[in-house]
């Protein structure tokens, strides 16, 4: 895995330090802001072009992503931003899975119809990312349990899990409501 140097990023949530780990041909981000106090605050967001940059409504990640860079600018922590688009099979496959979506098809489905498992992102890189920060315990940021697990698995210990819900609306209630129950995802809201 490369690591490039720290540098200085002010941005519209605060002051953080952004560094990028490349590692199989991918360069994921990462945001820091001291102090880094274990357990760290921390999100592990995968990269959504559609939610993240032009503020799709179809999804929850542009929120997600905006609440976590507000609450890590006031607390301190990480952000680490792997570059796994559309649940891993790319921003080509996601579009085309939109497109499945108009005809009815749920995110599962879609994904399924185009010959994907529901979910390919694996967070081994972001385990890689946290033991190279010498960070080994955790409040992470997520709905998703497979994150807690994964991270478990790679021996981070996960000390809280912090919901990171945002309201529903007319274009993402049948999509979240699809990932709390055939993703298991821990929301409320839906």
């Amino acid at each position: 895995m490369k690591v490039s140097k720290r540098a200085y990023l002010p941005t519209v949530y605060g002051e953080f330090e952004i560094m990028v780990f490349e590692e199989g041909g991918k360069e994921h981000i990462v945001i820091l802001k001291k102090p880094l106090v274990e357990p760290v605050l921390l999100r592990i967001h995968s990269e959504c072009f559609t939610g993240d940059v032009l503020g799709s409504l179809r999804c929850d990640c542009g929120w997600q992503l905006e609440i976590s860079l507000e609450k890590i600018a006031n607390e301190g922590g990480v952000l680490i931003y792997l570059r796994q688009e559309g649940r891993g099979i790319g921003l080509f496959n996601k579009i085309n899975a939109y497109a499945l979506q108009e005809f009815g098809y749920d995110t599962v489905q879609a994904n399924h119809q185009l010959g994907f498992e529901s979910d390919l992102r694996r967070y081994e890189t972001a385990s890689k990312i946290l033991k190279h920060l010498s960070i080994g315990r955790v409040k992470l940021m997520t709905n998703n349990p497979k994150k807690i697990r994964d991270l478990e698995d790679y021996g981070i210990e996960v000390v809280e899990r912090l919901p990171i819900e945002v309201e529903p609306n007319a274009y993402n209630y049948n999509y979240l409501k699809t990932k709390k129950i055939k993703l298991g995802h821990l929301l409320t809201k839906v």
